[in-house]
């Protein structure tokens, strides 16, 4: 559906975007991560026509966005970050001037804008002026003009941001139930709702592309060899019997969920079989082992692994193994 091949975006001698390249496929919800200043926003405005890229290339269903924009940009909604709202129309007023830019016949209108609004739970308020809703439904508003036109994809980039936590509900309920019918990337800081929305994520860092699978897999691939583990006792030599640097590379305490306890969570150098060795710790110690069992990342600590090692490399084979195991998926 969505396919970007060595991407470049330069301003000046600052390379904003560096030879990015990945497919998103029709249907897929896919997670667009990155820290401030990563070129998330360059990348998406790319995408969409709204910018012209240095170099490399950008299809929208098979259409080239530079040189049938027409064409692609039909199959495109956009949301900003900033929602590009005429404060002083009503709702209905606003949409149907979106209708009108983006050549929706005269005749498909009405019937089109009553059934979006329907979808984003906005028709009570269809005759509001902008201005006087809050956040929550001004972003509403802006869902819905991405998908004026009825375009197979659909890009949100941070479309919850400022808003208190019933309105990220209200809006992540709606994306979930956009992602039936449309390809979505959806850009967000926000974690914990790409876990909940999104089938795969793709994450960049100073331009570059770092990863690119489903958060499960990326779990398990860069948590591997990390455990965690139960002793019974809270002496601190506990703890500090493990803080061998030749043979775990992390040991970290966490907070016990019952008393008389030590928890914590170790992650062995590489080549280390981290079960036999936390093992051997206890033995050689004398510990009483209660508990090992490996230790799943969450995407906030995958999303710092990939984003603070400036020498994590991507294996371009996780690339098309993640595609792979899309495809047999569906």
């Amino acid at each position: 559906m969505i396919e970007v091949k060595n991407l470049i975006k330069n301003y000046g001698k600052y390379e904003a975007v560096k030879d990015i390249s990945v497919k998103i496929e029709t249907g897929e919800v896919v997670g667009f991560l990155g820290p401030n200043g990563a070129g998330k926003s360059t990348t998406m405005n790319i995408i969409t026509g709204y910018i012209s890229a240095s170099g490399g290339e950008v299809s929208i269903d098979g259409f080239d966005i530079l040189k049938n924009p027409k064409e692609a940009k039909k199959r495109i909604g956009y949301l900003p970050e900033i929602p590009p709202l005429y404060v002083d129309m009503s709702v209905e007023e606003y949409l149907k001037f979106a209708a009108e830019l983006k050549g929706v016949k005269k005749a498909d209108i009405k019937n089109m804008l009553n059934d979006i609004m329907e979808k984003i739970k906005i028709s009570h308020v269809s005759g509001k002026l902008i201005k006087n809703l809050s956040k929550g439904y001004r972003q509403r508003v802006g869902l819905a003009q991405a998908l004026v036109g009825y375009p197979e994809a659909l890009i949100l980039d941070e479309p919850t941001v400022g808003l208190d936590p019933k309105q990220i509900i209200e809006i992540r309920d709606v994306i979930k139930e956009l992602s039936k019918d449309h390809t979505i990337i959806l850009s967000s800081h926000i974690l914990s709702e790409v876990s909940a929305v999104c089938s795969r994520v793709i994450i960049i860092n100073k331009g570059k592309l770092v990863a690119v699978d489903t958060p499960d897999s990326l779990s398990e691939k860069l948590g591997q060899n990390r455990l965690k583990v139960k002793i019974k006792g809270t002496d601190e030599n506990i703890i500090e019997a493990f803080k061998d640097e030749n043979i775990f590379e992390l040991v970290e305490k966490t907070d016990a969920d019952e008393q008389g306890v030590t928890e914590f969570i170790v992650k062995g150098k590489e080549d280390i079989d981290c079960r036999e060795a936390v093992f051997d710790k206890a033995v050689k110690n004398n510990f009483k082992l209660l508990m090992l069992k490996p230790e799943k990342m969450s995407l906030e600590e995958v999303f710092l692994q990939v984003t603070e090692d400036d020498n994590f490399n991507l294996d371009k084979n996780d690339i098309e193994e993640s595609k792979e195991n899309k495809c047999e998926e569906e």
